[in-house]
């Protein structure tokens, strides 16, 4: 919006405010806007930088989820191992040797 104002645009409005609101409140006004565009800017960093810390924390809780899932899946492979290995050794015991496939 403001990329298309130019000097000469910037001379005429300093020019129509001067004449508006007078040579003893143009600082006063130029100050009260500099804190406003100050604010502004201040508050959307702020926010830029909040909506960053979100993106972050759902990447982590993604790849949280996926080692999760990870580790779930190992676990029931090692517990599928043991009970493998305990019907090897029960058959062992009993004096029937291991199975041949």
């Amino acid at each position: 919006m403001f990329g298309s104002i130019g000097p000469a645009e910037l001379i005429l409005i300093f020019i129509i405010a001067l004449l508006v609101f007078g040579p003893k409140k143009l600082p006063e006004i130029g100050r009260s806007v500099g804190r406003a565009l100050r604010e502004f800017k201040k508050t959307s960093e702020e926010i830029t930088g909040r909506i960053d810390e979100e993106i972050k924390t759902s990447e982590i809780k993604d790849i949280r989820k996926d080692i999760q899932s990870g580790v779930d899946y190992i676990k029931s492979g090692v517990e599928s191992f043991k009970d493998e290995i305990k019907k090897d050794s029960a058959t062992n015991e009993t004096g029937e040797g291991p199975k041949v496939t």
